[in-house]
């Protein structure tokens, strides 16, 4: 069923199409775009990637396979999407002197602003974009991007709907793009707002380490399934519309931990349905194509506001690969009747990770529809029968020729040998003004039970802490935190309440994303803090959100204890940094089915959390406290200005563990 790309028409990079781009985890996938025709390829190398799960690449391999594409007209996209510790900026700046030199990648990916300075300084001259892990979910926000130099694209978010993304593009700066998700995985969480794997084990996923707790499975009270596990997204026949918006400049599929036939099969649909989309047997066959791709159940998600698809399910299986059938017997050695042809090398999965059974086995030989595999598994406890095997890689003869062909090109290539850089990376000033300590207390209601009087206030901006700060006479004395999403549905709403705040003489704001800085038609004499789930983890992105004219700024609270205090040795601004309360596992803009609200709810090892709504999100939070108060007097020492305590209302029927709540500070973050 594969198509020959030989005869498409003209590229979308020679005509005013947006690009397609393709995902590469491994250089059979890196092939398999080529292809397929893709216009773009994006990868990552073997440090500071979103996807350190994924194979990756080399500095020698990756020079190698970008001259391949660029011989080809083909551009090469690297993520350096990675959020930055403080001890990893010399060997950040290393490695985007290595780009720039022996690989010249057209574009690099990032979310973490230290590598604004850190590209242009060490002499890369391509273009830079920012990933959807920065967080970028409101119109009026490009404009404070496009104020960062170098940024010619942004990335946007999954849940945004047409509507949205129209909003979005009408609100773009010259100079600046827009990429789009059209086809893969999605998270539970919001891009940028999980914390969920590091909290409960260090691995963080804003460093490309996410273990998956959202796909796992969990319980409240009678009813268990995998409720907040997502299926794919598939915006197949519904990309139409987007190519009617002259800022999208590319459309990017998901997938950089997929082999070479997903990669070859999505990117062939997309390049069908953007070229011929017209024509009804074309777009059957590219329907065809992505059914064939192997991954999950397919959803349009909240692409069409009027239509919105749940990404999650009733508590039902998720896991990617296509159904092949069900093992037909127990014991040692079982069988599966495949629903289709299986081919020579085609891997199977045999279950879920977490089931007893679980494995993966390779196909010896084809086996016909309705024809019987048999079985040998690795595991110690075979699967029960009944159990689903799934079809999770192929490699059709016609694609492995194309690769083996792509293959002996790469071979024949002679291998570039580089030196690592070796420039000293300038730390930014430090800054002069280094105020008392003093502390804060945050709150969602004046109203909240418990609230100590010894340290200043701060109040998440809604309309209920509006009228209560009022009534109070309060209002100029508050801190007020914008809410860690914003979407473009409430930004009208949330620059009403700035604008209530400021009429009644606020002054002092913590904003959540460096773009809510558009909020604020100019920012003197106003102070305004960078916020915590602003994911600042280093000198030069503290320096970002300083010169773009922040006041101070919170440390992410996922760093571990020697980067605190590494931090606070040289900081260009304040310092303040969360000290206790309840934070996040994450934040999403879905409420998965199934799962009651301010209810608790397990997870397999009977760690307990609960979801609540606020504003336009919902909030997962774990019954047990951060807490590294025991840390106050020695980060007070280092130079930290401000101090943070989160008061959040739990649950009738939710009990607070007493556990450590010191998150990565002991542990290490991954």
């Amino acid at each position: 069923m594969e198509r020959d790309n030989t005869k498409d028409k003209k590229k979308a990079s020679d005509s005013n199409k947006p690009a397609i781009l393709a995902p590469a985890g491994n250089r059979a996938s890196f092939f398999a775009a080529l292809s397929a025709g893709a216009d773009a390829v994006y990868c990552g190398l073997k440090h500071f990637s979103a996807r350190m799960n994924a194979e990756n690449f080399t500095v020698g391999e990756l020079a190698r396979l970008t001259a391949m594409a660029h011989d080809r007209g083909v551009a090469v996209h690297v993520a350096l999407n990675s959020l930055i510790k403080p001890d990893e900026i010399e060997t950040a700046g290393n490695l985007a002197e290595v780009l720039s030199r022996y690989i010249r990648p057209d574009a690099v990916i990032i979310q973490d602003l230290c590598f604004v300075d850190l590209l242009r300084k060490r002499g890369f001259a391509g273009r830079i974009h920012l990933s959807t892990l920065a967080a970028v979910t409101f119109a009026e926000g490009l404009r404070t991007v496009s104020l960062l130099p170098g940024i010619s694209q942004v990335v946007l978010p999954r849940e945004l709907s047409i509507d949205e993304i129209r909003q979005m593009a009408a609100a773009c700066p010259r100079g600046l793009g827009l990429e789009v998700f059209v086809h893969g995985a999605l998270c539970y969480a919001v891009s940028g707002r999980c914390y969920w794997s590091s909290y409960l084990g260090g691995k963080s996923g804003l460093r490309g380490r996410c273990v998956q707790p959202c796909r796992r499975m969990y319980s409240q009270k009678e009813k268990s399934g995998r409720f907040f596990s997502c299926l794919d997204l598939s915006l197949d026949v519904l990309v139409k519309p987007l190519l009617s918006i002259p800022e999208i400049s590319t459309w990017k599929i998901e997938g950089r931990k997929k082999g070479p036939h997903y990669v070859y099969y999505t990117v062939t649909a997309y390049k069908m349905l953007r070229d011929e989309g017209g024509d009804p047997g074309v777009k059957k066959t590219a329907l065809q194509y992505l059914e064939q791709a192997l991954g999950r159940k397919p959803t349009h998600y909240y692409f069409l506001p009027q239509r919105p698809y749940p990404p999650t399910t009733n508590g039902d299986e998720t896991a990617s690969g296509l159904f092949a059938g069900n093992v037909a017997a127990g014991g040692k050695t079982g069988s599966v009747s495949p629903r289709f042809n299986l081919l020579s090398g085609d891997l199977l999965r045999i279950g879920y990770e977490d089931r007893p059974g679980h494995g993966i086995y390779r196909v010896g030989r084809a086996v016909p529809r309705r024809g019987r595999l048999y079985l040998k598994y690795p595991s110690k406890k075979p699967p029960a029968k009944g159990t689903p095997v799934f079809l999770i890689d192929r490699m059709e003869k016609s694609l492995r020729e194309k690769i083996n062909a792509l293959e002996e090109t790469f071979q024949a290539l002679p291998e570039q040998s580089y030196r690592p850089g070796r420039k000293k990376t300038p730390l930014p000033a430090v800054g002069k003004v280094r105020p008392k300590p003093w502390e804060m207390n945050v709150y969602r209601s004046l109203a909240q039970k418990g609230r100590p009087k010894a340290a200043e206030i701060g109040l998440w901006l809604s309309q209920v802490a509006l009228r209560q700060a009022a009534a109070r006479n309060l209002s100029a004395d508050c801190w007020w935190w914008l809410p860690p999403v914003v979407w473009q549905d409430d930004a009208e709403r949330v620059a009403a309440w700035i604008g209530q705040a400021l009429a009644g003489r606020a002054r002092r704001f913590v904003i959540n994303a460096p773009w809510q800085l558009a909020f604020f038609s100019r920012l003197k004499p106003l102070e305004v803090w960078a916020g915590p789930f602003c994911n600042l983890s280093n000198a030069l992105s503290l320096d970002a959100v300083s010169r773009l004219g922040c006041s101070g700024a919170f440390v992410s609270p996922e760093l571990a204890g020697t980067d605190f205090l590494s931090l606070a040795e040289q900081p260009p601004l304040p310092l303040g940094i969360v000290l206790a309360g309840l934070w996040p596992l994450c934040l999403s803009r879905t409420a998965p089915v199934n799962i009651k609200p301010d209810l608790a709810f397990l997870s397999p090892r009977k760690e307990s959390a609960w979801i609540v709504a606020h504003d336009s999100c919902f909030w997962v939070y774990p019954n047990w406290p951060l807490n590294i108060q025991d840390w106050r007097k020695q980060l007070e020492k280092k130079g930290y200005s401000c101090f943070v305590r989160f008061f959040e209302s739990v649950p009738e029927g939710v009990t607070l563990k007493n556990r450590p709540g010191v998150w990565n500070r002991e542990a290490g973050l991954a």
